[in-house]
């Protein structure tokens, strides 16, 4: 049995640890900015105020109509298990990324689609998940306005 899945997106396929409530661009991350990760890691302040974000733009898209309830809801309960420190575990980031931070956005938002689709009853493994880190979660976002955005809230 392995210890990876493979994630595949429009860079190509990269391996994630098996359990882990993200996917490919997270990876990469990983994989490329290998500089004091025992020591810089992002602040959880920041991750938590990403949850802040994301609950809120989900309500506001529901609001708006361009996000189905259900979807919503569950971008909510995800974002309250990132609030109480449940999922510090899937946010392996460090500080040194673009300026624009799109790689912890996008961390949050994999982290968030991944979990929810968990909770819906579906695996990491599954190829189609319930929640798109981008089409749902990062809805109606930028990664140029939420990483500012998240350091203010923080």
């Amino acid at each position: 049995m392995t210890d990876y899945r493979i994630e595949k997106d429009t860079m190509g396929e990269v391996k994630v640890p098996i359990d882990a409530y993200y996917g490919a661009q997270t990876q990469r991350s990983i994989d490329n900015f290998k500089i004091a990760q025992d020591i810089n890691q992002m602040p959880k302040e920041i991750i938590r105020a990403f949850a802040v974000l994301k609950k809120g733009a989900a309500l506001t898209n529901y609001e708006a109509g361009v996000l189905p309830k259900e979807k919503c809801d569950l971008i909510g309960k995800v974002c309250d298990e990132i609030l109480e420190g449940k999922l510090d575990e899937y946010f392996p980031l460090v500080i040194w990324q673009t300026g624009s931070g799109t790689q912890s956005n996008m961390n949050v938002n994999e982290v968030i689609a991944y979990r929810g689709h968990v909770l819906q009853g579906g695996k990491l493994e599954d190829k189609e998940k319930f929640l798109h880190p981008n089409d749902d979660v990062n809805k109606s976002q930028s990664s140029n306005d939420t990483f500012p955005t998240a350091m203010h809230i923080a």
